[in-house]
């Protein structure tokens, strides 16, 4: 899993309230659980007006150019702004692979469904929780001046808007070390690798019979 830090990214808005994970990634793209190459079909169904499948050429595919993540300006962004109670819906975790593997590493909303938002901890993503009234004129910001771009400052839990406006974001200490180190489970397994082989050599030694 990729750490995080400090991001200077450019925000893109989708100005659009319970967006659920069949929305994020459709149903038809969960037969693959490789983790990687789902960028190309994040928000597939408002992306493209013709029908997703797995192993598409997107770059043939008609695009909806309404569709913000279409709009020249919003290339390469890597912070999203969303509306409340992002990422309900299914817990497939297909949702934060293809979020993170389109680029994004941040996203900003009023609130966020459970399960969607432990899953985008452990792959790598800050899940930001921020006042309405906050999000609110992060839109308006964002919608009315390109190239807008936020710093987000994991270390001292602060996001900070080109004016120098800055608000603060809570995250547990254990998610936060978690991210500032890019550990993910089987990270924090690996980190205790020699206490288990010691606990696995003293097991087979008590209790032989078990592994005869």
């Amino acid at each position: 899993m990729k750490a995080f830090t400090t991001l200077n990214g450019l925000a893109c808005p989708v100005d659009r309230a319970n967006v659920d994970t069949d929305a994020i990634i459709p149903k038809q793209f969960l037969k693959s659980i490789k983790r990687s190459g789902f960028g190309p079909y994040l928000f597939d169904e408002w992306r493209y007006t013709n029908y997703g499948e797995p192993g598409m050429d997107c770059s043939t595919r008609p695009l909806n150019k309404e569709f913000v993540l279409n709009q020249a300006r919003y290339q390469g962004a890597q912070v999203l702004l969303a509306r409340e109670n992002f990422g309900c819906g299914s817990s497939r975790e297909h949702a934060p692979w293809a979020i993170e593997d389109y680029g994004f590493r941040v996203i900003i909303a009023p609130s966020f469904a459970d399960i969607f938002f432990s899953n985008c901890y452990k792959n790598g993503i800050l899940p930001i929780v921020a006042d309405a009234a906050i999000v609110d004129e992060l839109f308006k910001a964002c919608e009315a001046t390109e190239g807008y771009k936020l710093n987000v400052d994991l270390p001292s839990q602060t996001v900070t808007l080109p004016s120098g406006k800055t608000f603060g974001f809570d995250i547990t200490p254990h998610r936060k070390h978690c991210l500032l180190n890019g550990l993910d489970e089987i990270g924090l397994t690996l980190m205790h690798a020699d206490e288990i082989k010691a606990f696995e050599v003293k097991h087979k030694t008590s209790q032989p019979w078990l592994f005869a």
